[in-house]
């Protein structure tokens, strides 16, 4: 339902956001996010949440930070959904797995494992974390159209960061590492922290949702004694997040013509 009350969490009220938004995870990137916008405005900050709108083809459109993991992801877009918006891209980072994902590539998810918990609060296990088809396709659609090299596919989501990279010193090392060979095994393309929960909620509101992310290492590639350099420049996801935006923009307008 949209609400009319400034939002408990992100501090918005009606009117203050679009109905397209970009969620980063850090609030440092949206800013930097807001610069691809027409006519930025700083609406908000409060606790992890900083929210700027402007526009993209004359259309409201706003980036929204949410800090990490599933269940700050989640509060941002349920409060954004109660003020209007209905479609969404994650703009995030994550760390590659198969051994062709390298760092400074870009990864779209076409679907998430459901390794965390915010997502058993929303749908039975059974039920798939999956992007939504229209957004998807706008995002294979601009990263077609870029000059970094991408991957689309499917991601794994979980809660621990440390859970992932120091494994072998939790008391459950022998399930998150059978597990991660599985995901392995898989051919799963990289590991992150929110698109599991956002993929979900969106479902369980009627939402739309896709993510885009860039890889900053590849353990993987690392252990196997691969080269790869660090590689944080997240401009290349971002633009390729913008440009979504876009053509999703454009397609919503043809089709409601």
């Amino acid at each position: 339902m949209i609400g009319s009350e400034r939002q408990f969490h992100i501090n918005c009220k009606q009117g203050d956001v679009g109905r397209y938004c970009l969620l980063p995870g850090d609030p440092g990137r949206c800013e930097k996010i807001a610069r691809y916008f027409d006519d930025p405005v700083h609406v908000m900050t409060n606790r992890e949440y900083v929210t700027y709108t402007g526009t993209l083809l004359g259309e409201r459109v706003s980036v929204t930070s949410t800090g990490i993991g599933g269940p700050s992801a989640s509060i941002a877009m349920e409060e954004l959904a109660n003020l209007g918006a209905d479609t969404f891209i994650r703009v995030g980072t994550c760390g590659g797995i198969r051994l062709d994902v390298s760092s400074g590539d870009m990864v779209i998810a076409t679907g998430a494992i459901r390794m965390e918990g915010t997502s058993r609060e929303y749908a039975p296990i059974e039920f798939p974390a999956v992007a939504d088809y229209e957004v998807l396709s706008a995002l294979v659609d601009a990263a077609r159209a870029g000059k970094r090299r991408w991957h689309a596919g499917v991601v794994q989501c979980k809660d621990s960061f440390y859970g992932q990279h120091s494994p072998e010193r939790m008391p459950v090392s022998y399930e998150l590492q059978s597990k991660w060979e599985a995901w392995k095994r898989l051919g799963v393309l990289a590991s992150e922290m929110e698109s599991a929960a956002l993929f979900t909620v969106a479902a369980s509101r009627g939402l739309r949702c896709g993510a885009v992310f860039h890889v900053i290492w590849n353990q993987e590639r690392n252990a196997a004694g691969l080269d790869q350099i660090r590689d944080e420049d997240v401009d290349a996801a971002v633009r390729g997040g913008v440009e979504a935006l876009r053509l999703l923009i454009q397609r919503d307008r043809e089709k409601n013509a």
